[in-house]
């Protein structure tokens, strides 16, 4: 990054910080930080942290300590399908989001809330976790849900413009009558449905789904039925190492995924933070418990721009910005 780029992102932040302190002031509104899932990775992802910010190289090479190989490297150089691989992916979409969020100034939050696996990039945020410890469960995550991906064939698909309750029913009737597992798994905004299961279940629920008059039942290009009970192998592995983990009690309410409103007991953290494993990301019920709560203004930390579309798409007045 030249040094014009650098002063331009410097100042960008600068004065989005300097308008949410105006509206905490006179109390106009409340900030909500939202967070990243599986998906948003790309090539060249923190490199211009990395660049410009002596903290963040800083972070970068603690966390290629913790991971145990130089998970940078593919950050800024891999190609697409060593990024695919779920031990980087998601360990790489953690570490930048939070590097993002930690070097950003003195962010201020209200809420936060992460889709899926940007749920342990809130708890860094609102310090329920530190950066170490968060990165250490990430890494266990992903190496647990590899290895249930391999015990059976599965897989997810995205169900467009139907509603969930039809979704929802059609799921319980095919996982009824077939035997197979297919669950909802991800609501992501109104008219877009997340489904997740063994693969002949996917196969049957996407032509149920496109029956009953879906626009689209596409099946997705990903390795295993996450947020679903075959993800339960994984879930027993991961909650051994939560468990064993310290989470401190937070300085504001994440939105967790499977309960869609507020949560700071740390134990109820912890039990949620398990249960997102096999449950569904109720990705639009968060966003509707957060306006309601108070949140006007979304800022996304972390590669890409899905959230802030999805945000909008719940709740069109949102005023939404990113931070990458």
């Amino acid at each position: 990054m030249n040094g014009g780029a650098q002063l331009h992102h410097f100042l960008f932040v600068q004065v989005l910080l300097f308008d949410l302190f105006l509206a905490k002031r006179f109390n106009m509104s409340k900030h909500a930080f939202v967070f990243p899932g599986q998906g948003s990775q790309f090539s060249g992802m923190g490199k211009n942290l990395y660049d410009s910010n002596e903290a963040a190289k800083a972070l970068f090479e603690k966390a290629n300590e913790i991971v145990g190989f130089r998970i940078s490297d593919i950050m800024f150089e891999g190609t697409d399908e060593q990024l695919k691989q779920t031990n980087v992916t998601q360990p790489a979409i953690f570490i930048h989001s939070v590097v993002a969020y930690l070097t950003m100034g003195q962010a201020q939050p209200d809420m936060v809330a992460g889709h899926s696996l940007g749920e342990f990039s809130a708890l860094v945020a609102n310090k329920t976790l530190s950066f170490e410890d968060a990165l250490r469960l990430v890494s266990i995550r992903a190496k647990a849900m590899q290895s249930a991906c391999e015990l059976q064939p599965s897989t997810m698909a995205a169900v467009l413009a139907l509603a969930d309750d039809k979704v929802e029913e059609i799921c319980a009737t095919v996982s009824k009558e077939s035997g197979e597992v297919v669950v909802p798994a991800n609501y992501n905004c109104p008219g877009q449905l997340v489904i997740s299961g063994s693969t002949k279940g996917i196969e049957i629920a996407c032509e149920q789904m496109k029956a009953a008059g879906a626009k689209r039942a596409l099946v997705l290009p990903v390795g295993g039925a996450f947020h679903s009970p075959l993800m339960e192998p994984a879930k027993i592995e991961l909650a051994a190492a939560i468990q064993a983990t310290t989470f401190n009690t937070p300085i504001c309410p994440v939105y967790q995924n499977v309960v869609a409103k507020a949560v700071t007991d740390p134990t109820q953290i912890k039990e949620n933070l398990i249960a997102q494993l096999t449950g569904a990301v109720k990705w639009t019920q968060t966003v509707q418990a957060m306006v309601t709560d108070g949140a006007t203004d979304f800022t996304e930390v972390g590669p890409g721009k899905v959230l802030q579309g999805l945000v909008q798409k719940v709740h069109k007045e949102a005023v939404v910005n990113g931070v990458q």
